[in-house]
């Protein structure tokens, strides 16, 4: 195992153009040397030229072991394509937005023509705006969809993308009435506005939403909200919690509603195997990761590197995927409008700026491991 580890370690080695300096190392010369006294001595074939791609990570500060382990599987992205022309740039964004806008200028000086990253809202915008000049395209990690466009692609999971899921699945399952209860902040917003879309889209009612202090009391928030669907109850509510938060609101609204709903959570409830502790959550849906494309991923990347990686690997991944596809194209742009299969499941790339993503639909279990409800859809499908 040990050697295998090497030899991948290697191979994605020289997919990697770690340092500054090496874009300024001596070229071989593209005339003849001359010697004086000798005869002329042909050049050495110059290496040919590569399209090279920009990674901003966060290689220093407090996300500096997130960024190598994205670092890793951009890497590997790389060595999946098999294409020897592409050439990645990582730099360190210092996990701040100045550090990110310098990276992505430093790149564009050395030739990159897209880019997988950075992590943040604020390194996003930074890095998109001296990236724009260039008309290179970003694929940045974030999850908030406001920087979507403009040759921004957010191929984080975003809050919306969860609120559909669910309420397409619980919908095609019969749900009318949903319900919504989480903290007033960004995330509970974006929920809130995804599920009224959706309702309008699929000609439901408008959703009740509850929307809380961060810190407040969820158990009487839920309270709230159920009092608000009475008599009628509701179908499904989503919850915007997760853990003991998740676990309070399900028990107060399952006791104060007429009918027990169907709750439904988003992507904070993966990996939660405490979730099913809650009587009132066993059988509860939560969208994630398609689980064999997830599979395969993790064990392609634990081979590499001899450990586990983390969630946010995954986007990175992809990123990296579509932005050497990227430096192919005429355009300089992406690959849009066409389903591929990613790290995470299948993928689609909106004219929008948004990366779609095929979420599989999960149900919680009293054992802790969690069933899968429903395969992931292709984005773009009535399904998605």
């Amino acid at each position: 195992m040990a050697g295998r580890r090497a030899a991948w370690r290697r191979l994605l080695g020289a997919a990697l153009l770690l340092l500054p300096a090496a874009a300024c190392a001596p070229q071989a010369p593209s005339r003849p040397v001359v010697v004086a006294g000798q005869a002329p001595v042909a050049a050495l074939p110059a290496e040919p030229s590569r399209n090279r791609v920009g990674l901003l990570l966060p290689l220093s500060g407090s996300n500096r072991a997130l960024g190598q382990a994205m670092l890793n599987a951009s890497a590997l992205a790389l060595f999946d394509q098999g294409d020897p022309g592409i050439e990645l740039l990582p730099r360190d964004t210092g996990s701040t937005p100045g550090g990110a806008g310098e990276a992505a200028r430093a790149a564009i000086a050395e030739g990159a023509r897209a880019f997988a990253g950075p992590l943040t809202l604020g390194e996003t915008a930074a890095a998109a705006n001296a990236a724009r000049a260039s008309g290179a395209p970003v694929l940045a990690y974030t999850s908030d969809a406001s920087q979507a466009g403009r040759g921004v692609w957010v191929m984080g999971l975003t809050p919306g993308e969860q609120a559909e899921r669910m309420m397409g699945g619980a919908a095609a399952a019969g749900a009318r009435r949903f319900g919504l209860l989480a903290a007033d902040d960004e995330f509970g917003r974006r929920l809130g506005a995804a599920l009224r879309a959706r309702a309008e889209a699929l000609g439901l009612p408008a959703p009740l939403i509850q929307l809380h202090a961060r810190l407040g009391d969820v158990a009487a928030a839920a309270r709230d909200l159920a009092e608000k669907a009475q008599p009628d109850g509701l179908d499904a509510v989503l919850l915007g919690h997760g853990g003991e938060r998740a676990r309070q609101a399900a028990a107060a609204l399952a006791g104060a509603l007429p009918t027990p709903p169907r709750f439904l959570g988003t992507a904070l409830w993966a990996g939660d195997r405490s979730l099913g502790q809650e009587p009132a959550l066993a059988g509860a849906w939560f969208p994630g990761s398609d689980p064999q494309a997830r599979a395969a991923f993790d064990s392609r990347y634990r081979a590499a590197f001899g450990e586990a990686p983390p969630r946010l690997a995954g986007v990175a991944y992809d990123a990296a995927a579509l932005a050497a596809r990227a430096v192919q194209e005429p355009g300089g742009n992406p690959p849009l409008n066409q389903p591929m299969l990613g790290a995470d499941g299948p993928i689609l790339l909106a004219p929008g700026g948004l990366a779609q993503r095929g979420l599989a639909i999960f149900a919680v279990d009293p054992s802790g491991e969690p069933t899968l409800v429903e395969p992931a859809p292709i984005p773009g499908s009535p399904a998605s």
